[in-house]
């Protein structure tokens, strides 16, 4: 069976319509803070990734962590 296609946080963000400050300030962090996460130098943790799926409308299982 295949792997099912998946893309980065950053493809998630973009692909939504948001420029990195517009999603921090819904998610409720610090654009430098989704920069990490974007970037794989730190992870968030469930809360935030539920925060993510809602508002980029993709579930986790479709993003490269």
């Amino acid at each position: 069976m295949n792997e099912p296609f998946k893309i980065t946080l950053e493809a998630a963000r973009v692909n939504a319509g948001y420029k990195q400050k517009e999603a921090a300030k819904k998610l409720e962090i610090s654009p430098s803070t989704l920069g990490k996460y974007e970037a794989r130098t730190s992870y968030p943790n469930m809360k935030m990734i539920a925060k993510m799926e809602e508002l980029y409308q993709i579930s986790k299982d479709n993003i490269r962590w």
